[in-house]
């Protein structure tokens, strides 16, 4: 079987999903992170240690593993490995990838609207800023992209960072704060550039799917059925297939088929960010990897190879990429979503109550709360990850969506307040 490097940081929430779907294909693993396990020393050949922030020089010592113990594949389990991966496969002459600058540019704000740009799909306009900008330049941007507007970090993702502003005010206190967001991740001193760009108004979908040989392939449009309108952009509910009319679900599909081509994306699974104003289909995000957290979870798929099987959403992803048969991919389940739980406040997580109670709902298949008791959490834009999931399925998307409702209602988070007294550690 072939012999997959799965580059995947320490603190991702998709290693357990990508290391049992790899066990469960037979494939050999090599785990490349940021840090090495413990046992590190006993696993050679297995574990490779890398900086993901310089995927160049991962991409070398990449090259002088595989001298060793060759690689036929390689996959970015998320966001904050993606451009690692494109380095290191390409430089092992590994053909079923995107190339570098496919992925690169969706990870870069500002390319990422050159290139849909020049491709003719409608895009925000947008000015890039310095975190530093004076009042002047600040002027400028907002005279070329209008209000309200939108104030981003030019690579970061999952809505960190991103503020609407409806006031020259607003765009003022939103640069600031994401300036300090910025220098407080930057240990080194250097803070990337800012962007505006106009608000798009409209409901907002998500596309799942994954690209082999320069085409398409969708696997799921997810509904997010809370309004996503600022100022901050935490995202809750997810639910598929999407309730969206027939015309504006094609329009979706079609305005993400013709930004993978732009960006020339070739090999591997995509998730994107789709708002829909009226009739026309906007771009917000394409990201080279699949869905984040452990929403991957409501992703049950068939395909045509063996249609008897059910598969997940890695095992597909692994099977492309290592060129294994892969026939048409479906969905299995009639309907299914997860409710993101975001932070509710800063402070240290005391406990959640009500679990039981949420799983006592009819549809609901699990709920995981992902952030340690003890853990210190820091909610949206400055924070960088979600509280827990709630996953549900069901016969339709209004089943599934009223199920995650209901359990989220039965939850109780106790928080220590910031400058309480922390509880007593539970090791």
């Amino acid at each position: 079987m072939p012999r997959v490097m799965l580059v995947l940081p320490t603190a991702t929430y998709r290693a357990t999903a990508f290391l049992r779907a790899a066990a469960d294909l037979d494939l050999e693993v090599v785990v490349a992170s940021n840090e090495a396990p413990t046992l590190a020393a006993l696993m050679e050949g297995r574990v490779l240690t890398l900086d993901l922030q310089r995927p160049g020089e991962s991409a070398d010592r990449a090259m002088e593993f595989a001298a060793r113990w060759p690689v036929d594949a390689v996959v970015g389990v998320d966001e904050a490995s993606v451009v690692t991966a494109a380095n290191i496969a390409d430089r092992l002459g590994i053909t079923l990838c995107n190339p570098v600058a496919a992925v690169e540019a969706t990870r870069d704000k500002r390319l990422l609207r050159r290139r849909l740009t020049a491709a003719g799909l409608v895009q925000p306009s947008v000015a890039e800023i310095d975190v530093d900008a004076d009042a002047r330049t600040l002027d400028t941007a907002v005279g070329a992209v209008g209000l309200p507007c939108v104030v981003k970090p030019v690579d970061l993702a999952a809505s960190r960072g991103v503020i609407r502003a409806d006031s020259r005010a607003d765009v003022d206190a939103a640069v600031q704060r994401v300036g300090r967001l910025l220098r407080d991740i930057c240990s080194d001193g250097s803070t990337p550039p800012l962007i505006i760009e106009t608000y798009v108004e409209g409901a907002e979908i998500a596309v799942e799917g994954l690209v082999r040989d320069g085409l398409l392939e969708v696997i799921a449009l997810f509904d997010k059925p809370d309004p996503l309108t600022g100022p901050f952009f935490e995202e809750s509910i997810y639910v598929t297939p999407s309730r969206l009319d027939a015309a504006s679900r094609q329009a979706a599909i079609d305005s993400v088929c013709e930004a993978v081509s732009a960006l020339g994306l070739r090999h591997g699974p995509i998730h994107a960010e789709v708002r829909m104003c009226g009739s026309t289909a906007v771009v917000i995000e394409v990201a080279a990897r699949s869905i984040g957290g452990l929403c991957s979870q409501v992703i049950r798929l068939v395909c045509t190879d063996a249609p008897h099987e059910v598969r997940s959403l890695e095992k597909v992803i692994l099977r492309n990429a290592c060129g294994l048969r892969l026939g048409a991919i479906d969905l299995f389940d009639s309907a299914s979503g997860v409710y993101m739980l975001p932070v509710p406040a800063p402070g240290v997580l005391r406990g959640v109550e009500g679990i039981d109670r949420a799983m006592s709902i009819a549809g609901i298949t699990g709920v995981t709360i992902s952030v340690p008791v003890g853990e210190r959490l820091t909610p949206l834009p400055e924070g960088d990850r979600y509280l827990g999931f709630i996953f549900a399925r069901a016969d339709t998307p209004d089943e599934v969506d009223a199920a995650l409702r209901q359990a989220e209602l039965q939850l109780r988070v106790d928080l220590v307040p910031p400058g309480g007294i922390e509880p007593p550690s539970t090791g």
